[in-house]
């Protein structure tokens, strides 16, 4: 067989492309807003569109730890032009971390955080809280779920059901320990912090399904459905090597694969693209912690696009539109911590 060789002159052009090419695969940041800083501090964010209406959750409070907070929720038809459409309060608890679904017969949905801390900045109770809204702007009063100690941190619906991951990291000693500890005899013998995933058919009563054997204490957990049902994990772990790990279940749900990932990740969200891709986004921490993009698979993460962030920061929503990877995220990297939506574009492999 002959070879042919390309001229030289064609050679160096297809030579110069290729970073261009390279690059050309890689996300890329088409804007990034400030939408609200009217809170002394604005953080965790989720992001939804429902009803051709833009909807942006968020906690408002004294500070990331500590304080009564509410949950704010912004309304755009735009995008660009946001407006309050509720504060959602519960006398006495701190409600933290929102995060949107939308039920079977097509309510807006918020899971958060239900945290007791009486005047101080010492945890003293937890408990998850939902609400419900038909039209974005009425809530139905939050509503506490699971049982105390439990952090329902998020909750996604699949076939008429809301499946979400808990946490309890009270469960770190066992009973024994405890009280020893109690009479000075030793000191506490921790263990690993309880991970356990739920499902529930209306979103208020939930069902126990399999405990998750994660070690690490692990925590914050987003989950998403591939088409042929797998369910896919990608969870916060905070002990050990700290790096995140990433899970995948064939329905029931009760037999887990699991995979280390290379990179620690705080407040994970991640979504499937229209053409099967997975992309997430969270807090990366070499260097200062920063708000960042990432390439998913089912057994990886690679951050690959740094948002204008640092500091207090992270908690994306995600949803795609458009053509484009709509972000909202928090950060302190202008001094206050306030809530930003950026645009991001996304190679279509």
């Amino acid at each position: 067989m002959k070879l042919h060789r390309l001229p030289i002159s064609l050679t160096v052009a297809l030579l110069a492309l290729a970073p261009l090419s390279l690059r050309a695969a890689e996300p890329g940041l088409v804007s990034v807003e400030k939408i609200w800083d009217k809170g002394s501090h604005n953080a965790f964010t989720d992001l939804i569109r429902w009803h051709d209406t833009w909807y942006c959750t968020f906690r408002e409070s004294e500070a990331h730890v500590g304080g009564n907070g509410k949950l704010r929720v912004l309304e755009s038809g735009d995008g660009k032009t946001w407006k309050s459409a509720a504060l959602i309060a519960e006398e006495g608890v701190d409600l933290r971390d929102p995060k949107f679904s939308i039920t079977p017969d097509g309510r807006l949905m918020i899971v958060g955080g239900g945290s007791i801390y009486n005047g101080t900045k010492t945890l003293q109770g937890r408990q998850p809280r939902v609400t419900f809204s038909k039209d974005g702007r009425e809530w139905s009063a939050p509503t506490p779920v699971l049982s105390e100690g439990e952090w329902l941190w998020r909750v996604t619906w699949h076939d008429g059901k809301a499946y979400g991951i808990s946490y309890d990291s009270s469960a770190r000693s066992t009973p024994a320990a405890k009280a020893a500890t109690a009479t000075g005899k030793v000191e506490l013998d921790p263990a690993d912090w309880k991970l356990k995933l739920f499902v529930s058919t209306d979103g208020v009563k939930y069902d126990l399904v399999t405990h998750l054997d994660v070690p690490g204490n692990p925590n914050e957990s987003t989950v998403r459905f591939l088409p042929d049902g797998e369910m896919i994990a990608l969870v916060r772990r905070e002990a050990g090597s700290k790096l995140a790990w990433i899970g995948r279940s064939q329905a029931p749900y009760t037999d887990w694969t699991w995979k280390e990932t290379k990179h620690q990740v705080g407040g994970p969200n991640f979504i499937r693209l229209p053409n099967g891709s997975l992309w997430a986004a969270g807090r990366s921490y070499p260097g200062g912690a920063k708000t960042v993009v990432a390439r998913m698979t089912t057994d990886s993460y690679e951050p690959v696009l740094t948002l204008p962030s640092s500091g207090d920061t992270s908690y994306p929503g995600l949803v795609w539109h458009d053509g484009l990877l709509w972000m909202s995220y928090y950060s302190s990297h202008e001094k206050k911590s306030s809530i930003y939506l950026a645009k991001i574009k996304l190679p279509q492999e």
